[in-house]
């Protein structure tokens, strides 16, 4: 597949199998994160691999964080929260660790990890693997990311749901470019 044909087919599973990538694969893909745009070299990306047990160990943590959000959440709700992670083979928590710097806002840092899971998406895609990029209340909880050892100044840009597709690739729709790109022309 080459890189346009990469960029333009790339999107999302929602169903993943085994396997999932090896070390040395997810090394490449981690290679292709970090040439994300970085301005100042600050490297805000932070990856954290989660696989096997420790995705029981995350739905754990999923429903207690539920659970204190919404004291009544029956145990349907919280089974629902402790499957979560074992949607997929590998999860992936990419987190924007934001450093002040008079040049960087924050923005820029928030950006920057969120191009550096792209990255990863497409360079995932490119080994033969998919992956699915999840967010909800889980990334936004306090307690879910003390509970992943973040530092205070880190925020969670997504969890990359990584594995190997299972069925089809969905269509999608063709957008065409005057769907959304306008020519300014000066004021």
């Amino acid at each position: 597949m080459d890189a346009l044909q990469l960029l333009q087919q790339r999107n999302s599973a929602s169903k993943l199998v085994e396997p999932a990538p090896s070390e040395n694969e997810m090394a490449d893909v981690f290679a292709a994160a970090a040439r994300a745009p970085d301005h100042a070299r600050l490297r805000p990306w932070r990856f954290r691999v989660i696989e096997g047990d420790a995705r029981a160990r995350l739905g754990e943590l999923y429903a207690d964080a539920a659970k204190r959000r919404n004291p009544a959440l029956g145990e349907a709700d919280l089974q629902r929260f402790r499957r979560q992670p074992l949607r997929a083979p590998m999860i992936l928590v990419v987190s924007a660790l934001v450093q002040a710097h008079p040049k960087v806002p924050k923005i820029e840092q928030l950006l920057s990890a969120g191009c550096a899971a792209h990255a990863s998406l497409l360079a995932l895609e490119a080994l033969g693997y998919a992956a699915i990029w999840r967010t909800g209340d889980h990334a936004f909880d306090p307690q879910v990311m003390a509970g992943l050892g973040m530092r205070e100044n880190e925020e969670v840009i997504g969890f990359l749901y990584v594995g190997s597709r299972d069925g089809a690739v969905k269509p999608l729709p063709e957008l065409a470019p005057d769907e959304f790109v306008e020519k300014w022309t000066g004021l």
